[in-house]
């Protein structure tokens, strides 16, 4: 099969397009014909290097950790799926989604939204799961509060204001002005524009600000959370930690970091969400999985519009 494979850490040219053998599946497993993927920064991180203290030095890596395809042969212990369903998820980390068919463990899949396309469901694990349980697990967003979103028009982010309206809440939303009319269309009520205004010099007061891009610590929105008011960010920084224990240990405000936990309820969760219409993936741009390097550079530059999508198979 063809996959993009890397035998070192590097810039994207270390992306190799090439010819490797099928994967082998564990008993809890799925071997899927990926249809499509689609990038989330930690794909660009590992191959960096930034996590080797995690992934170690055994090459050679194929990442990618969304996926959407079909159903080819299911492991042995699995009584959920069947071969030719058509599902979405993510694969085990550090991925093996960015091939031709990929290992996808049966508790992080579920069937794929019928009103998506390949290309549109790829796209929703990564940002749409940790959007979901930043709010539902680390904040426990309530009907009425108020949620700013820091980085609304990115991956997460533009799931983030629309899992958040889904839920009742109203949803000031971080972004350039450029984007201001998509994350209006996704439902926000409220925009800022981070390059004019600083929302931490703000007067209004916060139940949840998720700073979907980990640009903003604990101590700078302290003040414009409400006094039980919950910061989230998706970077487990060493401060963002000691934050998080810290806040962990007294009443008052709480730092909480998001780690994405893929599991099928909240898929399922969000495929209700879909197909009721409450929740659209928004993608920028849609690469053939040759020219992944060209999707990883573009994704560096911290950019996009929602997600980048990868086409695997048609």
């Amino acid at each position: 099969m063809k996959a993009v494979v890397i035998r070192r850490y590097g810039s994207p040219e270390v992306l190799q397009y090439e010819d490797v053998e099928h994967p082998k599946i564990k008993p809890d497993q799925l071997l899927v014909k990926v249809h499509a993927s689609s990038i989330n920064p930690i794909d660009w991180k590992i191959r960096q290097g930034m996590l080797r203290f995690i992934t170690g030095n055994t090459f050679p890596l194929i990442l990618g950790l969304d996926v959407s395809g079909e159903v080819v042969e299911v492991g042995s212990q699995v009584t959920s799926f069947k071969p030719k369903d058509q599902i979405y998820g993510t694969t085990a980390f550090p991925g093996g989604a960015y091939a031709e068919f990929a290992a996808v463990p049966a508790k992080s899949a579920a069937l794929k939204p019928t009103n998506m396309t390949y290309e549109q469901a790829a796209a929703v694990p990564g940002g749409a799961l940790t959007a979901l349980q930043s709010l539902q697990n680390q904040a426990k967003i309530q009907l009425g509060q108020s949620v700013l979103i820091n980085g609304a028009s990115g991956g997460v982010g533009s799931f983030a204001v629309q899992i958040a309206k889904a839920l009742k809440a109203e949803v000031t939303a971080v972004c350039s002005t450029k984007n201001f009319e998509l994350v209006k269309s996704l439902g926000a009520d409220r925009l800022i524009d981070y390059k004019i205004q600083d929302f931490t010099q703000d007067t209004a007061r916060y139940d949840i600000i998720l700073d979907a891009v980990g640009k903003r610590s604990f101590s700078s929105c302290k003040a414009v959370l409400k006094p039980n008011g919950v910061y989230i960010t998706t970077l487990p920084a060493p401060d963002s930690i000691v934050q998080s224990i810290l806040t962990a240990l007294i009443p008052g405000k709480k730092a909480k970091i998001v780690l994405e936990m893929p599991n099928t309820q909240d898929l399922l969760y969000l495929k209700e969400l879909i197909e009721a219409g409450k929740i659209q993936s928004v993608i920028d741009r849609t690469y053939p999985l040759k020219e992944l390097a060209a999707a990883h550079t573009y994704s560096e530059t911290e950019r996009a519009v929602g997600k980048i999508a990868i086409a695997v198979a048609s």
